[in-house]
């Protein structure tokens, strides 16, 4: 049936829109300026500009949302996501929390290299992508405490390093779609083939193009059949090499939006990620969501549940493999983990900074 096949199709590319009739309140949007910014490389910009999203009444508990890298927090708006969970009765029902979407840094409407500093923007990571977040939620709006940080893929990560960087600022931690180890394997080896492609095609003259490098879609598309769509996914949507060919050549054919040099900087900024160091250091009670068929982050390496071990309240939901589960992509769905984060929610004690 094709309806059907498009609208798997739809899920499975987790295309970004607005949630269709959604029964939560309309999202605001903001901007706050964070004075003195600064790097971990040294540097410091004068004024770095955080564009931010919320959903619901500052009244209500505070909770933070992370999207993943080169999305934003319109990402988080989806019908998959946030029609899960935002409205009436649901595990994050917006009448009761003020749910905090930020576009990270050199992302969305947040101070990015296309700005017009193209390769002279600092250099940041997500250390750095984690301490602005803080800044905003603390000095921007106020916030001294938040009932959940929860985060889908580089929003994960960045949601582990949450927890050790800033231990007593939240009560509950779900990080999805990542692990708590070194960025490294062949998550980085595709990761830096990717950036290698775009930096040696020649429209790319050193971040100093005049159209984007036209070599970008091919290493964008590459890089996302390799690392996200779960291999009973791609069975069940692409069975034939006509179907394959059919969804290789959607793929091809939709534009690239990106930016090059904003694209590199966010890709680049997980290279020295490892929070591994401090497992310990996590207070809050944390439940890591992964899919059993996540390209990127593997289950059999064993990684992940070494780290939890290590936490006083931590554990682990794997979501496991199907025909409707995407790899990579699978934890951009809540319906697959919308109870265990209601329950979480209902254990997870309040506490105070």
């Amino acid at each position: 049936m094709e309806w059907l096949r498009a609208a798997l199709c739809a899920v499975f590319t987790l295309t970004s829109f607005a949630a269709a009739a959604a029964d939560y309140p309309a999202p605001k949007q903001g901007d706050w300026i964070a004075r003195d910014f600064k790097f971990h490389t040294g540097e410091t910009m004068p004024e770095l500009r955080l564009h931010y999203t919320t959903v619901g009444e500052p009244t209500g508990q505070p909770v933070l949302v992370l999207h993943g890298s080169g999305g934003d927090a319109s990402r988080m708006l989806t019908a998959e996501f946030a029609g899960q969970l935002f409205g009436p009765g649901r595990p994050l029902d917006a009448s009761k929390y003020y749910i905090i979407i930020p576009d990270g840094i050199g992302h969305g409407k947040s101070s990015k290299p296309s700005d017009g500093m193209k390769t002279a923007f600092p250099k940041y990571d997500y250390n750095d992508m984690v301490d602005a977040h803080y800044r905003l939620v603390t000095e921007g709006l106020g916030v001294k405490h938040l009932r959940l940080v929860i985060g889908n893929s580089m929003g994960g990560m960045h949601t582990w390093i949450w927890g050790v960087r800033y231990p007593q600022m939240m009560d509950a931690l779900v990080p999805m779609a990542s692990q708590p180890t070194a960025m490294a394997a062949r998550n980085w080896m595709l990761r830096r083939m990717m950036l290698e492609t775009i930096r040696n095609d020649p429209d790319y003259n050193s971040g100093n193009y005049t159209a984007q490098p036209r070599m970008m879609k091919y290493a964008i598309n590459a890089y996302g059949i390799a690392t996200g769509g779960g291999t009973l996914g791609y069975q069940t949507l692409a069975p034939t090499a006509a179907q394959a060919d059919k969804m290789v050549d959607e793929r091809l054919a939709t534009a690239v939006t990106a930016d090059a040099n904003d694209y590199i900087y966010q890709w680049e900024a997980s290279h020295d990620y490892d929070p591994s160091a401090g497992m310990e250091k996590i207070a809050a009670t944390l439940l890591a969501i992964n899919a059993a068929d996540d390209e990127r982050n593997p289950p059999e390496t064993g990684v992940t549940d070494a780290a939890i071990k290590r936490i006083k309240n931590g554990k682990l939901y794997l979501i496991p493999a199907s025909t409707e589960t995407r790899g990579h992509l699978t934890t951009g769905n809540a319906r697959f983990y919308s109870r265990q984060l209601q329950e979480l929610l209902e254990i997870a004690p309040q506490r105070t900074m």
